[in-house]
C-alpha cells in the first residue's frame, strides 16, 4: 500500500504528526530506530534500560567531554523516558524566539490554540503536595524560609499509584502502568488504531530526493536493508537524530544553517547529605520547580530531583573506598538541579566516519547562570540543616534543541514557517531541532504544540 507520509522518529513529536494525519485519512509509515517495548516488556533494571533504550548505550558527549546527553531510543522516543512534565512558554520565550526567527506565530496567543488541543487529549496533574517525598520537602522548606517562590510540577499522567507505594524513578526506564502520557500510550497507541503502520528497529541512515517525493534508506533489525518511498517526509527524530540525518545525505551544502544552533539547557545534579535519611528516589521523585521571577531573569531554573543508582554512582566524585562511602549514603542525599537557559550555541557535525560530533560549551554568560543557580541551591541545602553539598563537575545536556532553526531567511535558518525545509517543499520537520533559541522551559508540550500546527498545514494540502 503506498503511503502518503513516511515519519523518521515517533518521540514527542513524529507520535503527534502520526496521529493527526492517520485520524484525517492520511496512510502514513512511521519509522523508529529503537525497539517497540510496552508496559509488559520494559527492562526491570537501570543498567539494561541504559543499554536497550536509549541511544550509545545511555549517554553521548560532548567534544571535550564535560556534557552528557540522554537521547531515547524506543518507540515512543524520549517521551518514554523523559518525566513528561508539560509546561507552555512565556512570553520571554516566545519574544525571543519571535526576534530570532522572524516568524509572526510565535505568541502566546497564536499558539493557545494548539496548547489547547494538544492539553485536551492528555491527562495532566499538578503533584500534589501530599506526594511532596521529603526531597521536595526540604527544598520547599527552604525555598519558603528564604522567601523564594516555587510551585509544583505540572505531569502528563493518569495514576500513579503513589499512595500504594509506587517509585516514580522506576519510569525513567519506561513506566509499568502506562499512567505516563507519552506517545506510546497517547498519540501512537490512537493513530495505530486509525490504521497507522509502524516499522521498528529501522535506523533512517539517508535521504534522497526524487521527482515522485523522498526516499528514506535505512536498517531494519541487524543487517537488512530496506527503503521506502512517499511524496511528503516528515523528520521528527530530535535535535541530534533530524540533524544527522540531514548530514549524512549531503543538505549542508543547499542549506548553510544545517547542524549551527544547538541548545540543551544544560544541568547540575546538586547532592547534599543529611543525617537523616531523605529517600529522595521513593515516591514522586521530581514535584516542585522554582516559580521565581528573579531566577527567570537570571536565566536559570531549580527543580528537586533524584537518579537511581548507577545514574548517582556516575556523578559523584572519588574513587575506591572514598566513592563506596559516599554511595552508603545514597539513602540519606537530597538534590535540586540547576538547569541553565544556556546562550552560547553549539554545532553539530559529521566526523570523518559518518558519527555524529557535538561541539557545545558554556559561555562566561552561562557559567555566570550555572554559578547563580548553584549559589541559591548551597544556600536552600544549608537553610534545611545539610551537613555536606557536593556539586558534580559533570553536566547533563537535557531537552536537546536546535540543529534545524526554523526562520524565514535560508541563510541562517533550516526550516520555514510551513515547517519545509527551504528549497525542499516535501521534507518536513516541526520537532525540537527547529528551536532557534533556548527557552529555558521544558520543551514537551511546545514540541506537542508545533507539531499539532504543522500538522494542520499537512492536512489542508
Amino acid at each position: 500500500m503506498p503511503h502518503d507520509f513516511v515519519i523518521v522518529g515517533s518521540g514527542t513529536s513524529g507520535g503527534v504528526l502520526a496521529y493527526y494525519l492517520t485520524k484525517a485519512g492520511a496512510k502514513c509509515l512511521l519509522l523508529e530506530a529503537g525497539k517497540a517495548f510496552n508496559a509488559q516488556t520494559f527492562p526491570d533494571n537501570e543498567m539494561d534500560y541504559s543499554a536497550q533504550m536509549f541511544w550509545n548505550g545511555g549517554l553521548e558527549f560532548n567534544s571535550d567531554v564535560t556534557l552528557a546527553f540522554l537521547r531515547g531510543k524506543c518507540l515512543g522516543g524520549g517521551s518514554v523516558v523523559n518525566q513528561c512534565l508539560l509546561d507552555r512558554f512565556d512570553d520571554i520565550a516566545w519574544n525571543d524566539w519571535r526576534s530570532v526567527s522572524n516568524i509572526n506565530f510565535f505568541t502566546s496567543a497564536q499558539m493557545a490554540p494548539h496548547y489547547d488541543e494538544i492539553e485536551s487529549k492528555l491527562s495532566i496533574q499538578e503533584i500534589s503536595e501530599r506526594h511532596f517525598n521529603r526531597n521536595a520537602q526540604l527544598m520547599r522548606e527552604g525555598f519558603e524560609k528564604l522567601g523564594y517562590r516555587w510551585k509544583p510540577l505540572r505531569r502528563g499522567q493518569t495514576d500513579c499509584k503513589l499512595d500504594e507505594g509506587n517509585d516514580c524513578i522506576a519510569c525513567l526506564g519506561g513506566c509499568h502502568r502506562d499512567s505516563k502520557q507519552s506517545t506510546l500510550v497517547t498519540f501512537i497507541r490512537w493513530a495505530r488504531d486509525a490504521g497507522l503502520e509502524v516499522w521498528p528497529e529501522f535506523h533512517a541512515e539517508q535521504l534522497t530526493v526524487t521527482p515522485q517525493g523522498v526516499t528514506v534508506i535505512g536498517v531494519q533489525g541487524e543487517q537488512t536493508r530496506r527503503e521506502v518511498s512517499a511524496p511528503k517526509a516528515i523528520l521528527a527524530g530530535g535535535a541530534l537524530g533530524t540533524t544527522a540525518l540531514l548530514l549524512r545525505s549531503g543538505f549542508k551544502a543547499q542549506l548553510p544553517a544545517l547542524g549551527q544552533g544547538f541548545f540543551c539547557h544544560p544541568q547540575w545534579m546538586v547532592f547534599a547529605l543529611f543525617d537523616e535519611p531523605v529517600d529522595a528516589h521513593k515516591g514522586a521523585f521530581q514535584a516542585i520547580k522554582s516559580d521565581d521571577p528573579r531566577f527567570r531573569a537570571q536565566g536559570f531554573k531549580l527543580e528537586n530531583v533524584f537518579a537511581p543508582p548507577i545514574g548517582v554512582a556516575m556523578l559523584l566524585p572519588g574513587f575506591g573506598r572514598n566513592h563506596y562511602a559516599l554511595m552508603k549514603k545514597y539513602r540519606f542525599m537530597g538534590c535540586i538541579e540547576v538547569s541553565v537557559r544556556d546562550t552560547s550555541p553549539g554545532e553539530l557535525k559529521l566526523d570523518r566516519a559518518g558519527r555524529l560530533v557535538i561541539h557545545k560549551k558554556l559561555s562566561a554568560e552561562d557559567q555566570r547562570r550555572r554559578q547563580a543557580g548553584l549559589a541559591v541551591i548551597e544556600e536552600v541545602f544549608r537553610a534545611v540543616g545539610a551537613r555536606q553539598i557536593i556539586v558534580p563537575s559533570l553536566g547533563l545536556g537535557l531537552h536537546l534543541m536546535g540543529g534545524c532553526a526554523i526562520g524565514t531567511d535560508p541563510k541562517n535558518s533550516v526550516v520555514n514557517e510551513n515547517f519545509q525545509l527551504h528549497g525542499f517543499p516535501n521534507i518536513f520537520v516541526a520537532d525540537s531541532s527547529i528551536f532557534p533559541a533556548a527557552p529555558g522551559i521544558n520543551p514537551a508540550l511546545t514540541i506537542m504544540a508545533l507539531s499539532h500546527r504543522a500538522s494542520q498545514s499537512l492536512v489542508k494540502e
